[in-house]
C-alpha cells in the first residue's frame, strides 16, 4: 500500500486531509442513507427520538438554544426553569460542552431536533476524519483506504445503533483517535503544549467516554511503545510524557469535571445492577451487520475491515512481533468486555444503568488501527486471506445459537465478505483499471452495510423503546401558551402533567417541577415523593405535582392544564417565612407532609371509605398503581405506576359530589392507596398567612436571590428551592428546612441575600489554573529552545 513515488494529490498532510474528507462524507452518507430507509424524522413520519435522546438531550440542547439567545431563567450555574432550581453545570458538562453542542443556535429554535440531528451526524462523521487522520499520522498507506477504514470505525455499530441517540457518547468516539493522537505526539516528543488542550477539550465534552477513550489509548501507546522503541528509559520516558499530558489535560478541565463528579455523588441513586457477560454466540453475532440488541457489544467495523483484522495474524508482510501485538490487544480487549473486574475498570468502577458495553467503540477502533497495520505494510496476500475469511466464517457459524442474527444479516455479511475479499484482491494486483473499481466497491459494502444496520436499528428502538414526538404545532401552541402566562420571578409557571418529555420546561419554558437527568439530586427526589410526586426511571426523572398546596408551596401561579389553558392561582412569593422552632420530619402520607411543608391544614379524611365531602376535591395517592381510577361518574384519569421504574403521582380526580361520586377503580385495587380532601377555603386561608409575613420584594439573578423581609421578622426564612449543596446565605451555608433552602433569622435581619456555586467549582478552577500555568511554562519554554 505504500506509495514510493510522489503522489499527484500533493504532501503526505494534503493526502491525509483528503483521506478525512472521504471518511466523514461516507459516514454522512451512509447514516442519512439508514435514517432515511426507516423512514425516521427528518426523512419520514418516524420519531427518531427514542428513550433518553428525546426525554433527556433534546430538552438540554433546547435550553442551550435558549443560553445562547439570552432566553433562558438562570445560566451556566443554575437552572431555575426545572426542578424548581437546580444546579446546571453538572448538567452542562455531561450533555452539552461538546464543541458541536453550540451549533444547535444557528438553527430556529422550533427546528431543535433536526438541530440535534445534524450535530449527531457531525460528530460522527468528525470522529471518521479524527480516525483517518490518526492512521495516517501511525503509518503511510493509502489516503483512500486510511479513509475507508476512518469511515468504518465511525459507522460501527456501537455508533450508529447506540450512540446515535446518546449523543454526548459520540464525543467519546472523536476522543478516542484524538487521544492515540496525543499519545503519537508523545511518542515523538512532539505538540507538548497542544496536547493538554485535546486532552482538556476530549474530557471537558464527555468526560464519561472519554475516561474510556483514554484507557483505550493507554493500550494503543503501550503497544506502539513497545514495537518503535527500544531500552526502558526511552519507553519510560515516552510513558511519563503520555502521562503528564493527560494529567494536564484532565486538570485543566477541573471547573467542569469536580462539580460533576461531586454532583454525581449527591444524585439519587440510580439502577444497581450486577454485570452479567453475554453468550459467546451473541458476542459473534454483534459482528454482523443488521444486529440489534441493547444489552451485548455491537461491535460491527465493516467485512472489509473485519477481514483485514482476522487476515493480520497470516499476513506474512508484517513482522510476526507487530502481528502478535496487535492481534493480541484485539482480542485481549474483546475478552475484557466479557469479564466483571475489567467491565467495572472500563465504567469507572460502576456498572452504568443500560446498556453494560459502552465501551465497545474503544474494540472498534483499536480493531481499525489493526486492520490498517496490516494494510500499511502491503495488502495481504491469498492465504492471509483465505484465512482470516475463514476466522469471520467460524465466528458467524458460532453465531447461529443467538437470537439477534437474522437471515438478512447473514446475506448482507456473506456478500459483504465476498465482495470486500474481491475488491482486496483486485488491489492487490495492482492493475491501474482495477484500482477505480476495487476502491469504489469496497466502499459501497461500507456504506450499504452500516446503511442497513442503522435502519434496523431504528426498528430495533422503534420497536422496544419509548419515544417521543419531533417538535410540532402541539408544541409550539404549549410553548405560546406558556410564554403568555410567564410571571418570573414574581410566580413560577409550570408545564405541569401530562408531560411531552420528562424535561418540558427546559424544552417548553417556565419553571416547572419536573426534571430528568443524570444528576437529579436525591434530596429533590426524596422531597417531592414526600409531597406526592411521581418519578420514571427509578427516580431520576421526576414528574411535576398537580396541586394547588404544593404549587403555593414552590410559588406556582400558572399551571398548564391538559386543555391547553392556563390555572391561575394567588400564591406566596418565592421567600417566605415560618415561625420558630424545628418542624418534624416527613411521615408516610403526601398529604400530612403538604401540610407540614404549608404550615397549615387544608385536607380533610373522607366521610366514608373512597367518600369526600361534596365540594371538596378529591385527591389519590396509589404510588404503585398502573391504570385508570375516577369519581363516580367522571372521566377516568391515568395512574402510571410500575415499581420499582415508575411511581405514580397524586391524582386531582375533581370536585366530589359526595355519596354520590364515591372512589372507583377500573382494575383491582392497589395494596396502597390513600384518599384526602381539599378544603379550598382553607388553603386560601393558610396562603393569606403565608403571604403576610413573606418577603416584600424578591430579586433573582442566573444563581443567586435577594429579597426584603418585613421588620420584625422571625423564626425561619425558606427559599422554595430544593436545599442541594451549594447554597450560601448572608454568608453562610444555607440551612435546609424540610427539603427546602432555609435561613434561620437572628434578631433585625430584613435581607435575605443567597448565591450558589457549585460544589468543587472554586478548588476545580485553582487545579485548572495551575495547570494553565504549567502548559504557558511548556510554551515558553518550547518557544526559547526554537530561538
Amino acid at each position: 500500500m505504500s506509495t514510493p513515488h510522489r503522489s499527484p494529490y500533493g504532501s503526505p498532510r494534503r493526502l491525509s486531509l483528503l483521506g478525512s474528507a472521504l471518511a466523514a462524507l461516507l459516514t454522512a452518507v451512509a447514516v442519512c442513507a439508514g435514517d432515511a430507509v426507516a423512514r425516521v424524522f427528518p426523512y419520514g413520519p418516524r420519531h427518531r427520538s427514542i428513550n433518553d435522546l428525546g426525554n433527556q438531550f433534546v430538552p438540554f440542547h433546547a435550553h442551550l438554544w435558549d443560553l445562547l439567545h439570552g432566553r433562558a431563567e438562570g445560566g451556566l450555574l443554575f437552572n431555575w426553569q426545572s426542578g424548581y432550581g437546580t444546579s446546571f453545570l453538572p448538567d452542562l458538562g455531561t450533555y452539552l460542552t461538546s464543541p458541536f453542542s453550540v451549533l444547535v443556535g444557528l438553527f430556529p429554535r422550533a427546528d431543535i431536533d433536526l438541530a440535534v440531528y445534524v450535530v449527531t451526524v457531525l460528530k460522527t462523521a468528525a470522529a471518521a476524519a479524527a480516525m483517518t487522520w490518526l492512521l495516517r499520522t501511525q503509518r503511510r498507506g493509502a489516503w483512500w483506504a486510511a479513509g475507508l477504514l476512518g469511515a468504518s470505525y465511525a459507522l460501527c455499530g456501537w455508533s450508529v445503533i447506540e450512540a446515535s441517540y446518546n449523543p454526548m457518547w459520540l464525543d467519546g468516539l472523536i476522543a478516542f483517535p484524538l487521544l492515540c493522537l496525543t499519545g503519537e505526539w508523545a511518542l515523538r516528543g512532539r505538540r507538548i503544549v497542544l496536547a493538554p488542550l485535546v486532552v482538556a477539550v476530549c474530557w471537558t465534552a464527555n468526560f464519561y467516554t472519554g475516561y474510556m477513550a483514554t484507557l483505550g489509548a493507554a493500550l494503543v501507546l503501550l503497544v506502539r511503545v513497545v514495537l518503535t522503541r527500544e531500552g526502558l528509559r526511552t519507553r519510560l520516558t515516552v510513558v511519563g510524557r503520555a502521562a503528564g499530558t493527560t494529567v494536564l489535560g484532565i486538570a485543566l478541565a477541573a471547573p467542569v469535571l469536580a462539580p460533576l463528579f461531586l454532583s454525581s455523588g449527591q444524585a439519587y441513586p440510580g439502577w444497581v445492577k450486577e454485570f452479567e457477560p453475554v453468550s459467546w454466540a451473541d458476542l459473534f453475532a454483534r459482528l454482523l451487520p443488521a444486529t440489534y440488541s441493547f444489552s451485548s457489544p455491537a461491535v460491527f467495523v465493516g467485512t472489509g475491515t473485519l477481514l483485514l483484522v482476522a487476515a493480520l495474524p497470516f499476513h506474512r508482510a508484517v513482522p510476526p512481533r507487530t502481528r502478535l501485538a496487535w492481534a493480541g490487544l484485539t482480542a485481549a480487549v474483546a475478552l475484557s468486555l466479557q469479564w466483571a473486574p475489567t467491565h467495572l475498570a472500563w465504567h469507572l468502577f460502576a456498572t452504568p444503568n443500560g446498556s453494560p458495553y459502552r465501551q465497545t467503540f474503544v474494540l472498534a477502533g483499536i480493531a481499525v488501527i489493526a486492520a490498517w497495520t496490516g494494510l500499511a505494510a502491503g495488502l495481504p496476500g491469498p492465504r492471509a486471506l483465505a484465512a482470516g475469511a475463514g476466522v469471520l466464517a467460524a465466528a458467524a457459524l458460532w453465531a447461529r445459537g443467538s437470537t439477534l442474527v437474522t437471515a438478512w444479516g447473514y446475506v448482507l455479511f456473506c456478500g459483504g465478505l465476498a465482495l470486500a475479499a474481491a475488491g482486496w484482491w483486485a488491489l492487490r494486483l495492482r492493475r491501474r483499471r482495477l484500482a477505480l473499481p476495487a476502491a469504489a466497491l469496497l466502499a459501497a459494502v461500507l456504506v450499504g452495510q452500516a446503511a442497513a444496520t442503522t435502519a434496523y436499528g431504528h426498528k430495533g428502538k422503534l420497536g422496544g423503546l419509548d419515544d417521543y414526538p419531533s417538535w410540532s404545532p402541539a408544541h409550539t401552541a404549549r410553548a405560546g401558551v406558556l410564554a403568555g402566562a410567564e410571571g418570573w420571578p414574581a410566580y413560577r409557571t409550570d408545564p405541569s402533567r401530562p408531560a411531552l418529555t420528562g424535561n418540558d420546561p427546559m424544552l417548553l419554558g417556565g419553571e416547572g417541577g419536573s426534571y430528568y437527568s443524570s444528576h437529579t439530586p436525591e434530596v429533590f427526589t426524596r422531597t417531592m415523593v414526600a409531597l406526592g410526586a411521581g418519578w420514571t426511571s427509578r427516580g431520576r426523572n421526576v414528574q411535576s405535582i398537580d396541586s394547588p398546596v404544593t404549587d403555593a408551596v414552590f410559588a406556582v401561579g400558572a399551571r398548564l392544564r391538559p386543555d391547553g389553558t392556563i390555572a391561575r392561582a394567588e400564591v406566596p412569593p418565592l421567600v417566605t417565612t415560618r415561625p420558630p422552632g424545628a418542624p418534624a420530619g416527613y411521615g408516610d402520607s403526601p398529604f400530612a407532609n403538604q401540610e407540614l411543608l404549608l404550615g397549615a391544614r387544608v385536607y380533610e379524611d373522607p366521610l366514608a371509605p373512597g367518600v369526600c365531602r361534596s365540594g371538596t376535591e378529591a385527591y389519590l395517592w396509589a404510588p404503585e398503581y398502573n391504570a385508570t381510577a375516577r369519581l363516580a361518574g367522571g372521566p377516568p384519569l391515568r395512574l402510571n405506576g410500575n415499581a420499582p421504574r415508575n411511581r405514580a403521582a397524586v391524582q386531582p380526580l375533581g370536585v366530589s359530589r359526595g355519596e354520590s361520586s364515591p372512589l372507583v377503580f377500573d382494575q383491582a385495587a392497589p395494596a396502597r392507596w390513600a384518599l384526602s380532601c381539599l378544603d379550598r377555603g382553607r388553603l386560601a386561608a393558610a396562603v393569606d398567612r403565608l403571604r403576610a409575613t413573606a418577603a416584600s420584594s424578591v430579586a433573582v439573578g442566573s444563581a443567586e436571590v435577594r429579597a426584603t423581609l418585613p421588620p420584625g421578622s422571625t423564626g425561619t426564612a425558606v427559599l422554595s428551592v430544593p436545599a442541594i449543596a451549594g447554597w450560601t446565605c448572608n454568608d453562610r451555608p444555607a440551612s435546609a428546612y424540610l427539603g427546602l433552602v432555609a435561613v434561620p433569622l437572628e434578631p433585625g435581619t430584613t435581607r435575605l441575600d443567597c448565591t450558589f456555586r457549585p460544589p468543587g467549582l472554586v478548588p476545580g478552577t485553582a487545579l485548572a489554573a495551575l495547570a494553565l500555568a504549567v502548559v504557558l511554562a511548556l510554551a515558553l519554554r518550547q518557544r526559547r529552545q526554537r530561538t
